[in-house]
């Protein structure tokens, strides 16, 4: 092979750089670029939210600061579940709160001596790890009702978000 033809032939392949900047083929690159850009767009935007935790009412699970996703899918096959960490509307999809289910609709909801009774029965919380000393009335809840709580129930129950809340302001289930 002559220099000519070699020199033909290197002219006839792109780059190495031009391969791993945008390919061998830059409108195939160009089309998954925007593919991409959509699909994040979308799932980051109206699937997968945001949440940044504030405060320390959700420890030791979830500590101040961190940020988990709340997947907004979540409950479109089954309502939410008594355990679910959640995302509530507080005022739009910017100011949410994070809380665990622990009543359900049609449910009485009541503090005694720090133990949570559903319906006159104690509730197993595992995830419960320190006590509290909480004693609050027995709550009756509707049918689209649930109660949350957060998990530091170390804190004076006054200092606490918690009650009925109804199932259009529940966001989505929270999932990191």
């Amino acid at each position: 092979m002559t220099a000519r033809n070699q020199i033909a032939g290197s002219e006839s392949r792109p780059h190495w750089l031009r391969v791993v900047a945008i390919g061998r083929n830059p409108r195939n690159t160009v089309i998954r670029i925007a593919v991409l850009a959509v699909t994040c767009f979308i799932v980051f935007h109206f699937i997968l939210l945001p949440i940044r935790v504030t405060g320390i009412s959700m420890l030791p699970t979830y500590k101040n600061g961190s940020i988990n996703s709340v997947n907004r899918l979540a409950y479109l096959f089954h309502e939410p579940r008594r355990g679910d960490v959640v995302s509530i509307r507080f005022a739009g999809t910017h100011l949410m709160l994070m809380k665990r289910i622990i009543g359900l609709p049609g449910e009485t909801v009541a503090f005694v001596n720090g133990r949570v009774l559903i319906n006159d029965e104690i509730l197993d919380e595992p995830y419960e790890k320190s006590p509290c000393d909480w004693n609050l009335p027995p709550e009756k809840l509707g049918a689209d009702e649930y109660f949350v709580v957060g998990d530091n129930r170390t804190m004076p129950a006054e200092d606490h978000t918690k009650g009925k809340v109804p199932r259009e302001r529940i966001i989505g289930r929270v999932v990191l």
